[in-house]
């Protein structure tokens, strides 16, 4: 259901924190989900001094800090590191990207791309009235992003041709990689013209048809987009085109120690927070990819495509959130480790009906009633 406008954008950030029954929640921004190991290494240093010890890993490809003692330290503490370039702007970072472009697959390199993006969003000043929940989508071609379901998006064609993408859906309409940025741009601005009450795209009447209509293009779409977004992340040892290794690597809940990220760090490589809340590893060789799963693997990097965990989500639950019915974490840990799922395949344990940070896809939903779990299958 659409929200009420009136009511005060409360998606929080690292500057506008969300106060949760564990205390303050912020989150960071990271287009296209990469994080540089000076980054990750202040991350680590923040989430053990000033949080809860652990860093939690979201479905935008973000990652978040719960009971922050002190939110102006954690602010100081990530600009310092270039992970808070922009102060009005902070929030509406959101960009997605496909996680592995540029090195295996795909039909165009987006990362360059990605930085563009975020540098004009920055750039220009009314942009940073848009709505917090604002998605920006980059597909490079492999339909993984696409299916996400951003507000405004690309997909590429070809090496150097992409389509528009408007709420989910691809449009007739075709751009070079050299104007797709200002195309992006102006869908976002005509949102904010025509958003009336409406926090996203999809919930304004006609709002892709209007959107084009604002671009002066011609308000045809080939519907949905015709591609069903995997749940589950891609693992384990990965050939780059260059010869050099990738290691994608899985996450209990999506939750990142300190102490494993400060090892991830150590690897000094790139690393890419994926949308399902996993991490990619790059550009190592083989001893060295072959020595970061013996040392990380112990410590809770999951490398292996098999892990149950891989099929099990879930919303923080109690006590870090007083509309939680159950400690849905410690029962789901509780039925992987006895074998006792639910049911077979991917499944997302919320603490209430409004079932936060379900992934999209064929997801199962486990959900507390305060009498237990109630099963409602996967859409098939």
């Amino acid at each position: 259901m659409p929200t009420d406008r009136s009511q005060p954008d409360a998606c929080p950030g690292a500057l506008q924190v969300h106060h949760a029954a564990d205390g303050a929640l912020a989150r960071v921004r990271l287009p296209g989900g990469l994080l540089t190991p000076v980054q990750l290494q202040t991350l680590a240093d923040a989430a053990r001094d000033l949080g809860n010890g652990q860093m939690e890993l979201t479905s935008r490809g973000n990652v978040q800090l719960r009971s922050v003692s002190d939110p102006e330290a954690f602010a100081s503490r990530i600009a310092s590191a270039g992970l808070l370039p922009s102060a009005t702007h902070e929030r509406v970072r959101n960009i997605l990207a496909s996680p592995l472009s540029g090195r295996i697959g795909g039909v165009a390199d987006i990362r360059e791309l990605v930085h563009r993006l975020d540098s004009a969003i920055q750039a220009d000043q009314a942009l940073a009235d848009l709505p917090g929940r604002t998605l920006f989508t980059l597909d490079d071609g492999r339909g993984d992003i696409t299916g996400l379901r951003g507000d405004f998006g690309l997909h590429a064609r070809s090496a150097t041709e992409h389509s528009l993408v408007l709420a989910g859906h691809h449009t007739t309409h075709r751009v070079q990689a050299d104007d797709a940025v200002e195309l992006l741009l102006e869908a976002a601005r005509s949102f904010l013209d025509v958003r009336d009450k409406h926090w996203r795209l999809a919930e304004v009447p006609d709002g892709i048809e209007r959107t084009l209509e604002q671009l002066g293009l011609s308000a045809e779409s080939t519907g949905a987009a015709d591609l069903t977004p995997d749940a589950r992340p891609t693992i384990g040892w990965l050939e780059q085109r260059d010869g050099t290794v990738a290691l994608g690597g899985g996450l209990r809940f999506g939750l990142l120690d300190a102490r494993l990220a400060e090892f991830l760090a150590a690897v000094d490589k790139p690393v890419v927070v994926t949308p399902w809340r996993s991490v990619h590893i790059f550009d190592l060789d083989e001893w060295a990819a072959e020595q970061v799963v013996r040392v990380l693997a112990p410590m809770g990097l999951i490398f292996d495509e098999n892990s149950p965990w891989l099929d099990v989500t879930a919303c923080t639950g109690s006590p870090g959130c007083e509309k939680s019915l159950a400690d849905v974490r410690t029962d789901a840990i509780t039925a992987v480790e006895q074998a006792e799922l639910p049911v077979v395949g991917r499944q997302h344990w919320a603490g209430c009906d409004r079932s936060c940070g379900r992934p999209r896809g064929d997801v199962a939903d486990v959900i507390a009633t305060g009498d237990g779990y109630r099963v409602n299958p996967a859409d098939r």
